[in-house]
């Protein structure tokens, strides 16, 4: 039977939009079950607190169950690759960080900006300058100079290669000049260890883990690496009011696979920006040294490729190889 072709064509227009409305409809019924925040970190971390606080806040707003599922190793790659191999539709979601990107140069397994779609900020990450108490200096031009008329002499310790801390430590180097020779360690807690009793001079390291630390007198505080300074170290300058151009720092947020329907996104942007409007949310999470950000999923996009960019260089330059 041969059909008229004004009916064929209306057969075939409403064929051709048979994808769009099934992915409408189930972005109009996420979530219909239980939704997987995977964590690249061991449980107890600062980003897993927020990763906890959030998945709370959804599964309460958004009427289904929300759980955190602790996946470490390999830096987050580990949790990365598993997420980016799971069905885009909103049920594996994974918690990202600019470990992330920093991975995409150092590691080159996941190429993360075409694998993980991103879908809203949570806070900036803060890291600190810290040096022990008993290095004679007290300011970051202090710092340059000691370095400079003692090259290679000072130990900057890291939470690890190709860490957040590593690469900012990394990036002084490079935009300083100064020679200090890299120790990595398996994470903050033995670095500041050595740090505190004098075994390693200098450390890069996320403000949650040291703030205790700065308080109670163990180590001194230079700086921080963002372009604002932190409203839990208020007196303490960033590296970039002595070193013009230095913007460090890192921020957390959440993803998803890529090819995600934009629908269920826009709505996951939307709940997770309302969080962090939250007082009691908003607050917990600046406790713990980490400002919240809120971003478009778009704006979110943008971040990731310049912060990529941006480390990349720094990688490059100063010659970091994975473990």
């Amino acid at each position: 039977m041969k059909l008229p072709r004004r009916t064929f064509l209306r057969l075939a227009a409403g064929a051709a939009a048979l994808p769009a409305v099934s992915r409408i409809a189930r972005a109009q019924s996420y979530p219909s079950r239980t939704v997987r925040i995977v964590v690249g970190f061991p449980a107890g971390q600062a980003i897993d607190i927020s990763a906890r606080l959030m998945a709370e806040w959804l599964q309460q707003r958004l009427g289904q169950s929300f759980i955190v599922e602790n996946r470490p190793g390999a830096a987050a790659n580990v949790a990365t690759e598993m997420v980016a191999r799971s069905p885009a539709d909103g049920y594996t979601l994974l918690i990202i960080s600019s470990n992330n990107v920093i991975n995409t140069t150092l590691y080159g397994t996941v190429d993360f900006a075409r694998e993980i779609a991103p879908i809203a900020t949570f806070g900036r990450g803060y890291q600190v300058l810290n040096v022990n108490n008993s290095l004679p200096v007290k300011t970051v031009p202090e710092l340059i100079a000691f370095a400079k008329a003692h090259p290679g002499k000072l130990n900057m310790a890291s939470p690890g290669i190709g860490s957040a801390g590593h690469v900012a430590g990394e990036m002084f180097k490079m935009m300083t000049g100064v020679n200090m020779v890299h120790v990595p360690y398996r994470g903050s807690v033995p670095a500041l260890t050595d740090l505190i009793s004098g075994q390693v001079q200098v450390m890069f390291d996320n403000l949650p883990s040291s703030i205790e630390h700065i308080r109670a007198g163990g180590i001194r505080a230079l700086a921080v690496t963002p372009a604002a300074r932190s409203q839990a170290l208020s007196d303490v300058p960033t590296i970039g009011e002595s070193v013009p151009g230095y913007v460090g720092g890192g921020w957390s947020g959440i993803g998803a696979p890529a090819n995600t329907p934009n629908e269920i996104i826009d709505l996951l942007n939307r709940e997770v920006n309302a969080a962090l409007a939250d007082p009691t949310i908003k607050g917990r999470l600046e406790n713990m040294g980490s400002p919240v950000l809120i971003m478009s999923p778009a704006e979110f996009r943008k971040l990731v490729a310049e912060e990529t960019e941006r480390w990349a260089k720094v990688i490059k330059f100063a010659g970091i190889k994975a473990e």
